[in-house]
């Protein structure tokens, strides 16, 4: 059962670890640069949901 009425955007998944890997990074060197905690929370919050949206959009590539 394939489903191609499922429409792709491959640059999706591409944006989306764009996005995991620059707020990891600030996230891990935030002590180094001197960011603020708050700074921190806040990256690591978006990469929490970077890596979520990628789990979601492998789950439905799966499914399609």
């Amino acid at each position: 059962m394939n489903n191609n009425n499922v429409s792709t955007r491959p640059s999706s998944p591409v944006l989306l670890w764009l996005v995991l890997v620059v707020s990891s990074a600030v996230n891990a060197a935030g002590p180094l640069v001197g960011f603020g905690l708050p700074v921190r929370m806040v990256a690591g919050g978006i990469a929490i949901g970077a890596i979520a949206l990628l789990v979601v959009h492998y789950v439905r590539r799966r499914r399609a």
